[in-house]
């Protein structure tokens, strides 16, 4: 391996959290290699680590040399083949470094090398988790191509939105599905039938008239008794979700909400001043981060006692609901990359170029 493809995964720890989140999105892993500056080996520092510094208000400036990382699984250079692999199967890592005596790396296996395609990750925990897909909207953004289509069938490549967000879900062990429809519910209805396999359930939620995305939840209250997904029907996302619904269930969340690290850099300089115009401060085309709601949720069925039959309803609505009623709700976050939204023509361009390329998204919500 050149020491170009090596060196692109190699992080020190002078650099910050957010440093360590792009070069993540970069190089398309949820790993890296954390090497002094002789580029000697020290650590892995995963996309995990990362996000539990996020969640504990660690600051993105924040230099990896003040985040508490525990010391990750490597293998030797004496280490056989079949022991690697039995490592990397064990752990279900995305790849696998070798170093040598000095602490050098000489080499990196990666799963999709060493397994083929085989899934590198397979949910046990989620598989009794229902599935809300909210697929009754319009997509007015979307058009022209929403004046022939309902949103949940716009194509990505060769498949339809709505079967990629499908089979996310069921590669996590996801096998029951609710889908709420309204705009041309018959042709949703059509297409799926013809795409369904016999590994999962879908039940339809037919909305009489526009509820919102809370509001037809309130259609599935004597459907739904335990933790469940609600997911917008024009979004994916790159995220082990084994790891949402332990931080949901660990914090005791009534609706957890997952949030992408969206960065916006001006392209102008920002001055900051005084009293009587006073410059205090230039600052040079600044960069900021902020959390971005992806629509993707978590939540508990207990939520169904603050929705009423047959009213309108926002799911940012039923959030402060819940939180103003003391019920507690968390944000777990993810990276910028791993979020896609198709329900921009931008976007949705973004998308279907992400897609075409096993190298940027491959995986997609486990990865």
């Amino acid at each position: 391996m050149s020491e170009d493809n090596l060196s692109r995964l190699y992080i020190t720890a002078d650099k910050t959290v957010l440093d360590a989140l792009k070069q993540m999105d970069r190089v398309a892993k949820k790993l890296l290699i954390l090497v002094d500056e002789e580029s000697t080996y020290q650590n892995l520092i995963s996309v995990g680590d990362l996000q539990r510094a996020v969640i504990n208000n660690v600051p993105l400036s924040a230099k990896i040399a003040e985040l508490k990382i525990d010391a990750k699984w490597v293998c030797n250079k004496s280490d056989s083949f079949s022991h690697i692999k039995r490592t990397m199967a064990k752990i279900r890592c995305d790849f696998m470094p070798v170093v040598d005596e000095h602490n050098n790396v000489i080499a990196i296996h990666y799963w999709n090398n060493v397994f083929g395609g085989a899934d590198r990750y397979k949910s046990k925990v989620c598989k009794a988790i229902p599935v809300v897909i909210m697929a009754g909207g319009k997509g007015t953004r979307l058009k022209p191509i929403s004046n022939v289509l309902p949103k949940p069938l716009t194509p990505v490549g060769e498949r339809t939105i709505l079967e990629e967000i499908i089979d996310q879900f069921q590669a996590v062990g996801c096998d029951k599905f609710h889908l709420s429809v309204n705009y041309k519910k018959e042709l949703i209805q059509y297409f799926v039938d013809g795409f369904k396999s016999d590994d999962y359930s879908i039940d339809y939620v037919c909305e009489s008239k526009p509820l919102g995305t809370a509001g037809s939840l309130a259609l599935l209250r004597d459907k739904i008794d335990n933790t469940f997904f609600v997911t917008n029907c024009d979004i994916l996302i790159n995220q082990n979700l084994d790891e949402v619904l332990g931080y949901h269930r660990r914090n005791c969340n009534k609706i957890t909400l997952i949030a992408a690290l969206k960065h916006h850099k001006l392209s102008y300089g920002t001055l900051k001043t005084g009293d009587d115009g006073v410059l205090l401060a230039l600052e040079e085309k600044p960069e900021f981060t902020f959390k971005i709601n992806t629509g993707v949720y978590l939540l508990e069925p207990e939520v169904f006692e603050f929705l009423q039959d047959d009213e309108y309803m926002d799911i940012t609505d039923l959030i402060e609901t819940v939180k103003n009623s003391g019920g507690q709700v968390g944000v777990f976050p993810i990276s910028d990359k791993s979020w896609m939204d198709i329900g921009e023509w931008p976007e949705y361009i973004k998308t279907v170029h992400s897609l075409s390329d096993d190298d940027n998204f491959n995986g997609l919500i486990f990865n």
